[in-house]
């Protein structure tokens, strides 16, 4: 890697490790936030619902302005939205306000994407640029999760000193930190896209998602046999086909349709769907079975936040050393076979699951061998999907793996609140405890999702000359 792309790098570094911290920090005080803002722990799921819906409107039309018009100008504008989301949710008086400014800051799933682009567009003379850009993913995802561990490990060691203004200012801070070193450490070579931004697009593809997103969001208050909520899907699926209409016949689409269909692109971003919904949707019922008392209910692990802390903390260090891997896995076995492998990987840790689940030592086995393909296929998806780009569309390639990969956590999220839910209702606090086949349940479609993404990984054509690349 040349001196230039380190420096990069390491500057790009600053912003993953104030990602990391976005996404590891509140886990820890959830409930105290939930005092804070005089609510019932149930509703804190709204934030969730929330956030993955401002980043799945956001994260395509980033994408393609960072295309468009430079992807270090959105890689600020991101930036800045997320920490005034941040600072917003420090001070905000009351529970909208905190929801707004929560929601805000689900533009930081735009950040790896742009990364990813500008990497790839700095190091476009590099006769071995995939590899390049593979290796800096890696080590961006290294730098995310060494943020996670000291987000998760910084709220619990300041939550008894600091007021909660001063607790949930430390993300705000970290965010600003990140915006001040893309300022003065990262410069963007890429020549703009020709063309402008799809407006019809625009709104058909926000409008056919709020529609969907909105529909799991209400399976998940009134559950599946809602027909609200599937007429709110179906609404939605309808826009989304106009969108693709609109979209192959504009000469300057938000969403490429025709690229997307691409052998070298489709699966990636089908995988990334499937991935989405172990990555995204399982972390909650992890928690919950892990927290629960198999003296009370016959099941669950009983362990109390510490063990939780450190379930987690093994997970992210797998996913570190899964990403860091995936660079010499794609050297050894070519690009198509890392990620099929990678999802095999996630698949067998959530399948182990379903036969041992009976104690501390079986949740971390499980953890562990999901963790370390879930580290590699959160660096390599993005870069699989922007080495196969068109010129002037590689944020945006990449950019939509960030998209798809939420879109599939909403889906995963709305099922598995209906499977954990003895009412069908997660906003019954008075419920009890989900039933054990609930969680089966969950971690079946974990393993079968990551399976079904292996086969579509399975698919991409073989790159041998890329893959025998140093």
């Amino acid at each position: 890697m040349s001196p230039t792309i380190w420096r990069i790098v390491g500057f790009l570094a600053a912003v993953e490790i104030a990602s990391g911290i976005l996404q590891g920090y509140y886990t820890p005080i959830y409930s105290d936030i939930a005092d804070h803002l005089h609510i019932a722990d149930g509703d804190v799921n709204w934030f969730e619902a929330a956030q993955l819906i401002v980043a799945a409107l956001a994260v395509p039309v980033l994408s393609r302005l960072g295309d468009l018009h430079g992807h270090r100008r959105v890689l600020i504008i991101a930036t800045l939205i997320t920490a005034a989301g941040g600072w917003l949710v420090a001070f905000a008086p009351g529970f909208w306000t905190f929801l707004i400014g929560w929601a805000l800051q689900g533009a930081y799933t735009v950040w790896l994407p742009m990364e990813i682009a500008i990497l790839h567009e700095r190091s476009r003379d590099a006769p071995d640029r995939p590899a390049l850009v593979r290796r800096g993913a890696a080590l961006l995802v290294l730098a995310l999760e060494v943020g996670v561990i000291a987000g998760a490990l910084g709220a619990g060691a300041l939550q008894p000193a600091l007021g909660m203004t001063g607790l949930l200012a430390v993300p705000a801070a970290a965010t600003t930190v990140a915006l001040v070193a893309i300022v003065l450490g990262v410069r963007d070579e890429s020549a703009p896209a020709t063309g402008r931004l799809d407006l019809p697009g625009t709104g058909l593809l926000s409008l056919g998602l709020l529609l969907v997103l909105g529909g799991l969001v209400v399976v998940r208050l009134q559950g599946l046999a809602s027909l609200l909520a599937w007429a709110l899907v179906v609404a939605g699926c309808v826009v989304l086909h106009v969108f693709v209409r609109v979209e192959r016949a504009s000469a300057s689409p938000l969403i490429d349709v025709r690229a997307l269909a691409a052998p070298g692109m489709w699966p990636v971003q089908l995988a990334a769907a499937l991935f989405g919904m172990s990555v995204l949707g399982a972390q909650i019922p992890l928690s919950t079975f892990a927290r629960t008392d198999p003296a009370e209910v016959g099941y669950g692990l009983g362990v109390d936040a510490a063990s939780i802390a450190n379930l987690i903390g093994l997970y992210v260090v797998c996913m570190a050393i899964g990403a860091l891997l995936s660079p010499f896995a794609a050297r050894r076995l070519g690009v198509r076979w890392m990620l099929v492998s990678s999802a095999v990987l996630v698949a067998i840790g959530y399948a182990t699951f379903i036969p041992l689940h009976g104690a501390l030592v079986h949740a971390m086995l499980a953890m562990g061998i999901a963790g370390v393909g879930s580290g590699a296929l959160v660096a390599s998806l993005p870069a699989a999907a922007a080495a196969v780009a068109t010129h002037g569309g590689t944020a945006e390639a990449a950019g939509l793996t960030n998209a798809t990969k939420t879109v599939g956590g909403c889906v995963a999220s709305a099922l598995f609140a209906v499977a954990l839910s003895s009412t069908g209702s997660i906003s019954d606090p008075a419920a009890g405890h989900a039933p054990l086949s609930g969680y089966l349940v969950v971690w079946g479609i974990c393993a079968g999702s990551a399976l079904l993404a292996a086969l579509a990984l399975s698919r991409l054509p073989v790159a041998d000359t890329e893959a025998a690349r140093v």
